[in-house]
């Protein structure tokens, strides 16, 4: 492939709102250096913490301009030097990217590159990176979620919580999560809840509380802490443990909540994972993938033109429902 060879990508070149994501049809095709990747992306998810960034009030600011994505699935085009585990022509996903997803090729590093079974597609594919990493990290490394443990999934439908939803059931946990539609609590009870609550709905943590029959619950993953810690940390079990895998603002709690419980709350960043941690992850989720338990569920998906729409909707969209995709095609 000629270095000069242009594509189509999603630049920013200002922190802001979603307008701020141009379509440049005149982007240089990156080209894969040592131990790296380029791959013809066929889909990109699209990530709650991409919107964050984008608007400038992430901690971490890339450099401007760059190109968002990391959760990626395509197909190999070429290799760089001392790469083994794929070969061009393979179907592949990612956990992450160096030159951003938002575009028609992308490179990465070769740990980030998984095999993509055929049993999935590439919509699926782009499901799997951020989301399952995180629910892995949230449940396992950080909350250290035992079989027979009650776990509360706070905002189940979207990405990471139909992923910790296939993950906790798969893992032996009783899996209780929360959705904002009636749409949203069938689709986590098709994807591994045993019970499903609106959390729309006046008094609906008395629910949760009465369905573990007033012990609370051993593990929450919570995707809204600015609203739902308070609540989480009364709804805890003794020796509960909160994880926070979303904010969009500060929340007000009363520490004495985790006194009486001595209950945790702990921060999860995927980008802190070591590179061991991220093999047993990925090693896991394979097998989840051979077994057939972990399968991605697909939200709404745009084209790549459409990248400003759907990082509008990811964010004021009324119920989440399954994982937003944007496609090349």
């Amino acid at each position: 492939m000629s270095a000069c060879k242009l594509m189509r990508a999603i630049r920013v070149s200002e922190f802001g709102g979603p307008s701020v994501l141009r379509l440049c049809s005149d982007v240089t095709v990156p080209q894969p250096g040592h131990g790296q990747v380029l791959i013809r992306v066929h889909a990109c998810g699209v990530n709650p913490v991409e919107t964050y960034i984008r608007s400038g009030s992430y901690a971490r600011k890339p450099t401007l301009p760059y190109t968002p994505g990391s959760d990626v699935s395509g197909v190999v085009e070429t290799i760089g030097e001392g790469v083994t585990a794929v070969k061009a022509g393979d179907r592949v996903f990612t956990t992450g990217t160096l030159s951003g997803g938002y575009a028609e090729y992308t490179v990465a590093a070769d740990d980030c590159v998984h095999k993509l079974p055929d049993a999935l597609d590439f919509s699926q594919g782009a499901a799997i990176g951020i989301p399952y990493f995180t629910a892995y990290r949230a449940l396992i490394h950080k909350a250290h979620a035992k079989a027979g443990e009650t776990v509360l999934i706070h905002g189940a439908s979207g990405g990471v919580g139909v992923a910790a939803c296939q993950l906790s059931r798969a893992l032996g946990l009783r899996v209780l999560g929360t959705a904002g539609t009636p749409d949203g609590m069938k689709l986590v009870l098709n994807n591994g809840a045993h019970l499903a609550f609106n959390h729309r709905e006046a008094g609906y943590t008395d629910k949760i509380m009465e369905a573990t029959e007033g012990r609370g619950v051993d593990v929450i993953v919570e995707m809204l802490s600015n609203v739902n810690l308070s609540k989480d940390l009364q709804m805890s079990a003794y020796g509960g443990r909160v994880t926070i895998v979303g904010s969009r603002g500060p929340i007000e709690i009363n520490p004495r909540d985790t006194m009486i419980k001595e209950s945790s709350i702990m921060g999860v960043a995927l980008f802190f994972a070591t590179p061991e941690e991220k093999k047993e992850c990925s090693a896991l989720l394979y097998a989840g993938m051979e077994a057939g338990w972990l399968r991605p569920v697909v939200g709404p998906q745009y084209p790549l033109d459409k990248a400003a729409q759907a990082h509008h909707d990811i964010i004021e969209s009324p119920g989440a429902a399954g994982k937003i995709v944007l496609t090349m095609s």
